[in-house]
């Protein structure tokens, strides 16, 4: 992917510096959120091995399938709970904004994440 001048997932960093180092396994989430904005910029770019990997053993699917005709445009945290460095499981609600059939659309939900082998992952939506 050609460098971006912003990341994806919304915070004022570019992609190398953002997200990029989670994707390449530099390094790992330290909060829930922070996964969740990775994870958004995973789907952003078909990113399927890094979803497969920072999703929970007890609800990963066998494979992930990306919808071909959707472009991801924007990502809204609206609110957390727990998922900081001292906790071991958290929600972010989010807004996923995409365009679809040349329609706009949002993606609204009330994520849950939680630490295995002391590292974040999805575990399913509320």
């Amino acid at each position: 992917m050609p460098a971006l001048s912003t990341c994806p997932c919304g915070q004022d960093a570019p992609y190398a510096a953002c997200c990029g180092p989670l994707h390449r396994g530099e390094t790992t989430a330290s909060t829930a959120e922070q996964l969740m904005r990775s994870r958004y910029t995973a789907f952003v770019m078909h990113d399927a091995p890094y979803l497969q990997q920072t999703w929970s053993l007890t609800t990963r699917p066998a494979r992930i399938d990306f919808d071909a005709g959707r472009e991801w445009t924007g990502l809204e945290i609206v609110r957390t709970t727990g998922g900081s460095p001292f906790h071991s499981e958290g929600t972010v609600e989010f807004r996923a904004h995409y365009i679809s059939g040349g329609e706009s659309g949002v993606q609204q939900e009330n994520s849950t994440f939680s630490r295995e082998a002391g590292h974040w992952v999805y575990v399913a939506a509320l």
